[in-house]
């Protein structure tokens, strides 16, 4: 009995042990199956990205050119002293590159500061480790570092070498880069001693190479610099306002992008497609590179704007401001802006300002997109076609009297030519026009107000004429966006249009209450010229490819026109606005505003405008332009804007700049 007892135990003792392991086993199964099946995907992509990453670097930006073929900006290129830095890279390790790198390079340390080099400096571990023991130890590290900082900064940088500033400034662009990307620690300047020796020495510095930087150049001068627009540098990195968006797009936090006017507008164009690196790492450093693309340098923009052309009209602008500006002290500058009227094409963006104090004057082709003004008479014809739209005249049927408009309250409003009621003219549409009557004007906003006018009777007209009078400005382009493809540009200003300024709704009429663009003026002159299509001006015609060789390529897109909106009317319309500007400049009235322009060739049709304003409480004018030609089948449209004009001085700047700059267009434009 006892035998056989015993000999029980041992069956039941080897199956508990097998029945242990059976189910180790099944805990170790059912754990790899977790960590292959549930998680096996994500650690895998850890385990490459901590070994095998693709890392990217900038391509040459494409360049711009005009509508010559010359090059208005490019790319010059320069030898680089470039840092890649590696995933999770030690502190110690960029110092001790950065110190060796600086046995080898110089980089200006005019812009180090104390907290630079306290960075640098406690970067090394046996001199974080002595520092530490100086200052009062904190469970809070950032509370710790920053006394440690604050320690090596009043006690152990003022006897920094220049070398070891130099390496604190290494140190400084390696530690700001991110993981797997690659900054530029020298890019202009470079010696080959420095390329030569850094060369020999390369292995001994992880993350370290030679390599290429661009900047851009600009082979043809800055008279257009303001168009043409600017990139942000490697260290100010993507604009703050911006950053989400570029970051979504695959930008570096340090990669250069337009930063103004073409190279923003037109950024997705230009940046180009960045290369592509395999980068091996190992503990966070790098140890192998492989190309795996080497990119496509941006595509390139063309202009509708001939260089040469802008830079006369530029030089144009700013020689009638030069020598109109002793007598015209409150002149902060003037504005021109030529375009074909028929596609939008925009020839020239001409602009300068003049600092009135100093006299200085300065390249400023924005201001004709993003500077308004009260232009004046110029819109009179945008008038005579709301009036004839509104059916208040018809071509056959536009006949007023030029006279002193007088109601209950205010002071007389008249035209130029007849403050005293002793001229008083009867005149149709088109003579009104060509002697820039304020009278026949105002009537015309009376009557589009429903308002009988009669001498000494008080004005009670309801607020809508201005929605009534800005409606058919805004249709031939004034006092709205013109859809120009820069960024930036002004709508322009409209004034008070309550009740109590009903009486400016007659100052409305004859151009002396709302601010408008030069382009504005521009635009709504080509939709006169062009007979109703009013088309956005557009300073980019293609986008063009680069060669091989790195020249210019095809074509890839043209700009086309762009139809904003049509003025559908009778073709009679026309004829009377068409009438009206010829007869400004060819007419036989003897008050006719645009004799000055008579002689050109091929002939033009034009309107001037002469707007009240202030610098202060000193009264002044703006003197503006607006002329088309050939008058028959019109090619160019000019417009001219020079505010702050002197109110006692004789001038006709913007005559003599509008000659100028038309006799320059068909030296540049003839064929």
């Amino acid at each position: 009995m006892k035998s056989d007892t015993n000999k029980s135990h041992i069956p039941f003792r080897l199956n508990f042990l097998f029945f242990i392991v059976f189910l180790l086993f099944a805990a170790l199964i059912a754990q790899l199956a977790y960590l292959q099946v549930d998680y096996g995907g994500k650690f895998a992509s850890t385990v490459n990205s901590a070994n095998n990453t693709t890392a990217t670097a900038n391509v040459q930006r494409g360049s711009i050119y005009d509508s010559k073929g010359r090059v208005l900006v490019g790319n010059k290129s320069h030898q680089a002293i470039q840092y890649t830095k590696g995933l999770s890279v030690a502190s110690s390790k960029m110092y001790s590159v950065a110190t060796k790198l600086s046995d080898y390079m110089t980089i200006s340390t005019s812009t180090l500061t104390d907290r630079n080099m306290a960075d640098y400096y406690l970067a090394s571990a046996s001199n974080l480790k002595a520092v530490a023991k100086k200052v009062k130890t904190s469970t809070d590290s950032d509370v710790l570092y920053a006394r440690e900082v604050a320690y090596t900064e009043k006690h152990l940088i003022s006897d920094f070498t220049d070398q070891q500033k130099v390496a604190a400034a290494i140190y400084y662009k390696m530690s700001s880069a991110y993981s797997l990307s690659t900054v530029n620690l020298k890019s202009t300047g470079v010696t080959s001693t420095e390329l030569a020796e850094i060369g020999e020495h390369q292995s001994e510095m992880p993350g370290v190479k030679v390599g290429t930087a661009w900047t851009r150049s600009y082979p043809n001068g800055t008279s257009m610099s303001s168009v043409l627009g600017t990139v942000t540098t490697e260290k100010a990195g993507l604009p703050s306002d911006y950053i989400k968006t570029y970051l979504a797009e695959g930008y570096s936090r340090n990669d250069s992008v337009g930063s103004s006017q073409i190279e923003k507008q037109y950024e997705n164009v230009l940046k180009g497609t960045k290369s592509q690196t395999e980068v091996k790492t190992q503990d966070g450093v790098i140890k192998k590179e492989v190309k795996k693309y080497g990119g496509q340098k941006g595509d390139n923009v063309d202009l509708t704007i001939n260089s040469k052309f802008q830079a006369k009209v530029q030089s144009i602008m700013k020689s009638v401001v030069n020598s109109n500006a002793s007598s015209n002290p409150y002149m902060p500058g003037a504005y021109a802006v030529v375009m074909n009227p028929n596609t939008g094409a925009v020839y020239a963006l001409a602009g300068v300002s003049r600092n009135i104090s100093t006299g200085k004057i300065t390249e400023n082709a924005l201001g004709t997109i993003n500077q308004t003004f009260v232009m004046g008479s110029v819109v009179k014809g945008a008038t005579v076609m709301g009036a004839l739209q509104d059916g208040v005249i018809t071509p056959t049927n536009s006949t007023l009297t030029d006279q002193p408009i007088k109601l209950a309250g205010t002071a007389s409003k008249t035209s130029w030519f007849n403050k005293t009621g002793s001229a008083n003219l009867s005149l149709n549409a088109s003579t009104a026009m060509e002697v820039s009557s304020n009278s026949y004007m105002m009537q015309l906003a009376m009557k589009e107000g429903n308002f009988n006018y009669a001498s000494g009777k008080a004005l009670t007209m309801s607020t809508s004429v201005f929605s009534k009078l800005r409606g058919y400005f805004n249709e031939f382009g004034l006092g709205v966006k013109t859809g120009i493809d820069l960024p930036g540009e002004a709508s322009g200003y409209q004034g008070s249009s309550t009740q109590t300024d009903i009486g400016k709704a007659l100052d409305l009429s004859f151009g002396n209450y709302d601010s408008y663009t030069t382009l504005q003026v521009a635009q709504y002159m080509s939709t006169m010229a062009n007979g109703g299509r009013r088309i956005a001006p557009h300073v980019v015609s293609a986008i063009t490819g680069t060669n091989a060789d790195g020249s210019q390529g095809k074509v890839k897109t043209n700009v086309t026109s762009r139809v904003l909106n049509t003025v559908s009317v009778p073709s009679s319309y026309w004829d009377v606005v068409h009438t009206g500007y010829w007869d400004v400049v060819h007419g036989t009235s003897s008050y006719k505003t645009g004799s000055e322009l008579a002689s050109l060739t091929p002939s033009v049709a034009a309107k001037s405008g002469t707007a009240q304003t202030y610098h202060g409480t000193t009264e002044t004018e703006t003197m503006s332009l607006a002329m088309y030609g050939p008058y028959k089948n019109p090619k160019v449209v000019i417009a001219i804007a020079f505010p702050g004009m002197s109110t006692t001085a004789s001038s006709t700047a913007n005559y003599t700049a509008g000659k100028e700059i038309y006799n320059a267009f068909w030296k540049y434009y003839s064929k």
